[in-house]
C-alpha cells in the first residue's frame, strides 16, 4: 500500500491561492494514477482532480480552470494549485494513489477502496 504526505493547506481570504503538495513514500507511486478529493463537514468525500500515468488530467466541475493538478517525478510529489479559491472549497484535502482510471474517481468516491491515503491537510477560505 502506497503511504502519502499532504501539505500545504492553510487559510486564506477568497480570491486567494494555495499549493497543496503530496509526498508518496516511495516511487512506485509512479505505477498508479494519483489525485485528490476532498470533504467539508457534513457533506461526503468528492474527487477534485486527478492525474493518470500518461499525464491525463481529468477535474470536478467545481474547480475547472481554478485548480491545476500536476506531478514532478524527479522530486515524488504531485501537486494541486488552487487559485480564486471560494469559501465552498474549504475542506479537509486528500491525497489518494490507486490503479483505477483517473476518469473514474469522482463517481466512486465515496464506495471504492482506494490504495492509498494521505493523512488530509485542511484548507479553509473565508469570505
Amino acid at each position: 500500500q502506497v503511504q502519502l504526505v499532504e501539505s500545504g493547506g492553510g487559510s486564506v481570504q477568497a480570491g486567494g491561492s494555495l499549493r497543496l503538495s503530496c509526498t508518496p513514500s516511495d516511487p512506485t507511486y509512479r505505477s498508479y494514477c494519483m489525485g485528490w478529493f476532498r470533504q467539508a463537514p457534513g457533506k461526503k468525500r468528492e474527487g477534485v482532480a486527478t492525474i493518470d500515468t500518461d499525464g491525463t488530467t481529468n477535474y470536478a466541475d467545481s474547480v475547472k480552470g481554478r485548480f491545476t493538478i500536476s506531478k514532478d517525478n524527479a522530486k515524488n510529489t504531485l501537486y494541486l494549485q488552487m487559485n480564486s479559491l471560494k469559501p465552498e472549497d474549504t475542506a479537509m484535502y486528500y491525497c489518494a494513489a490507486d490503479s483505477l482510471p483517473g476518469a473514474l474517481w469522482f463517481k466512486y468516491a465515496t464506495t471504492y477502496e482506494f490504495n492509498g491515503w494521505g493523512q488530509g491537510t485542511q484548507v479553509t477560505v473565508s469570505a
